[in-house]
């Protein structure tokens, strides 16, 4: 084939527009580079390839987070969510979490306007089949057609598509998800370069007709009121809102699923690649669960013009006529007709410890992956992976210091860190328990945390800055009105409204805040002042006020973690030369390569003891 140049240099090329493919087109178009995003098919753009939500456990606090940095998933949620939901509100606020359900297809061409309408950024329909390469560092790219981009960075974010291969039943055939083609050729010459591949798998289920479901016989599932947006820009959700329906699995569906998985690829030894623990398959829970009489079924709507329903719980890779069978036996569901059926796909990953934490590959240079490439699932996942890459390769255009989150500082962090430090056998999915300091790293303060860094790369707008400096204001000013406003002894009135007997000295607002009985919407009438801030500013102070002591605690372990962190160890560190490392232990430090102290202590195999003999040679210079 004839290489015909497009006659256009990019600084940054981003290869696929999934979710991690748009926040990294988008974050180095905004940061000044000229950026080109190539995707297979620019009716799929941001596509919701599974269920049609943002957000969840975890995940919502993934979404603030991009926010918080700059990035356009938490905005293009609140523009087009038909309903939103605050999960786990009976828990503590640190796992508290953010969930909204999604127009799908408005939230696709949302997203693929503002793609559009970025100056900086050309958004274009071609297959890349071959990364172009010379020597250790990467030129640009060719598509299928012949083109060839050139470019001095490239964010690969293929999703699911690298040698994609459908299950539905027996049959398979290739394909990045229904309806669309793999990507071919890159998988192979990845591994040519010396990159470990690894093979996954996923699963989607049945999209159902909604006029054929009885939804008289379900139980109604409504969102909140009013709706709490993700962005901290938005200030309130002005889209009509809808429900999603709650059934439940029968033992008759069970007895169908049992007597057909000779006809499910999962168990016939037909797929290869490994699927998701956490969320497993209807044919996994009927069969790791056999006491279990039914599992719940969220029937979640496709979009308010959409008659298509996602029925969240049952994915599923049997036939369609066994689908349509067991789907049948569900309540509400017996009339119902299908109008895709599930698969699964199996779809190559490359090891996400061949990356430096600044989400670039090791073996070539300018070179970044982000998002299911790397091993993870979620479309959340992938938006913050595309973010970081897409940050980190600018930034790296302009000779600045990488952008790397701490696991004190993020979730996105966590999750970095876990990735390019213990790789994954399986889909990786962002859990509050992965997180050390889950009480610093809530949903609420996540400007706090993260604003300032998206203000210094340039994603945060001035506006969006004074917003959020104003906000720093009122909880400064907040925090001494709880500290100086007093109630006296005398004042048996207010007292007795507060059900509270004697107080012998009075108490300032921030004492009574403390008792458990007592919440910030109590004080509002001892104190106009508080009222008059906003419900974000009044649960921000609340939560500091009543976690304190478990905040103190988590700050003293973050500043023992920091001091790790400030160990750093030299690229050309020989850890052959010191002596008290077993074999293994080199070799799994060699392997990653740690940047510092601290993240070589968590890496998987590199025990206290060896940690220690690092820190003294390090030590000594």
């Amino acid at each position: 084939m004839v290489e015909t140049g497009y006659g256009k240099k990019y600084r940054v090329i981003v290869v696929g527009a999934g979710h991690a493919g748009c926040e990294a087109a988008l974050a180095a178009a905004r940061m000044g580079c000229a950026t080109l995003l190539l995707t297979m098919n620019l009716d799929a753009v941001a596509q919701m390839s599974c269920n049609p939500a943002i957000g969840g456990l975890a995940k919502g606090h993934l979404v603030r987070e991009i926010d918080a940095l700059g990035g356009e998933m938490a905005r293009n949620i609140d523009e087009t969510g038909i309903q939103f939901r605050i999960l786990n509100t009976k828990k503590g606020p640190a796992v508290r979490a953010s969930r909204a359900q999604a127009d799908r297809q408005l939230y696709r061409l949302r997203m693929k306007r503002v793609l559009e309408s970025e100056r900086s950024l050309d958004l274009k329909q071609g297959t890349v089949n071959r990364l172009l390469v010379e020597g250790d560092r990467v030129q640009g790219v060719e598509t299928r057609e012949g083109l060839v981009f050139y470019g001095e960075r490239v964010i690969l974010t293929t999703g699911t598509f690298m040698r994609g291969l459908i299950h539905v039943g027996l049959n398979h055939y290739p394909g990045g998800r229904a309806g669309e083609p793999p990507s071919e050729g890159i998988s192979e010459q990845l591994r040519s370069l010396g990159f470990r591949i690894g093979r996954l798998k996923t699963g989607t289920p049945a999209r159902l007709d909604g006029e054929t479901i009885d939804f008289t016989l379900l139980q109604p599932q409504y969102g909140d009121d009013p709706p709490n947006p993700f962005s901290f820009e938005t200030r309130y959700i002005s889209r009509t809102q809808a429900p999603c329906h709650i059934t439940q699995t029968t033992l008759e569906t069970h007895k169908i699923i049992l007597k057909n998985l000779d006809r499910s690829p999962l168990y016939g030894g037909v797929i290869e690649g490994i699927g998701p623990r956490y969320c497993p398959s209807i044919e996994d829970k009927v069969i790791r669960f056999p006491d279990k009489e039914s599992h719940q079924i969220f029937l979640e709507p496709d979009g308010l013009d959409s008659a298509e329903i996602y029925p969240s719980g049952i994915s599923t890779s049997l036939p369609p006529d066994v689908q349509l069978a067991f789907l049948r036996t569900i309540p509400g569901l017996e009339r119902v007709e299908i109008m895709r059926p599930g698969y699964a796909i199996e779809y190559d990953f490359v090891d996400p410890i061949q990356l430096t934490p600044d989400l670039q590959t090791k073996a070539i240079l300018g070179l970044y992956h982000a998002g299911q490439i790397n091993g993870t699932s979620g479309y959340e996942e992938a938006a913050a992976q595309g973010l970081l890459a897409g940050m980190n390769a600018a930034l790296s255009l302009k000779d600045q210091e990488p952008l790397i989150i701490g696991r004190d500082e993020g979730y996105i962090g966590v999750m970095i860190d876990d990735l390019v430090n213990h790789g994954t056998e399986e889909p990786y999915r962002m859990f509050t328990s992965r997180a050390e300091y889950r009480l610093l790293l809530r949903e609420d303060n996540a400007d706090q945390r993260l604003t300032g860094i998206g203000r210094r790369a340039g994603l945060v707008s001035d506006t969006r800055w004074e917003s959020y400096l104003s906000k720093i204001e009122a909880l400064d000013r907040g925090e001494r009105i709880l500290e100086e406003t007093r109630i006296s002894p005398s004042d048996r009135e207010h007292l007795a409204r507060l059900g509270l007997g004697e107080l012998k000295n009075g108490a300032s607002l921030r004492e009574l805040l403390r008792r458990p009985e007592i919440g910030i919407a109590d004080l509002l009438f001892l104190c106009k002042e508080i009222a008059e801030f906003s419900t974000e500013v009044r649960r921000q102070l609340e939560i500091g006020v009543k976690y304190e002591g478990y905040i103190r605690r988590q700050m003293e372990q973050v500043d023992s973690f920091r001091r790790m962190e400030k160990v750093s160890i030299p690229p050309s560190f020989d850890f052959d030369d010191v002596r008290g490392l077993s074999a293994e232990v080199r070799e799994k430090l060699k392997k990653v390569r740690p940047l510092t102290l601290g993240q070589a202590t968590r890496i998987s195999g590199v025990t206290p003891a060896a940690t220690g003999i690092l820190a003294v040679v390090l030590k000594r210079g």
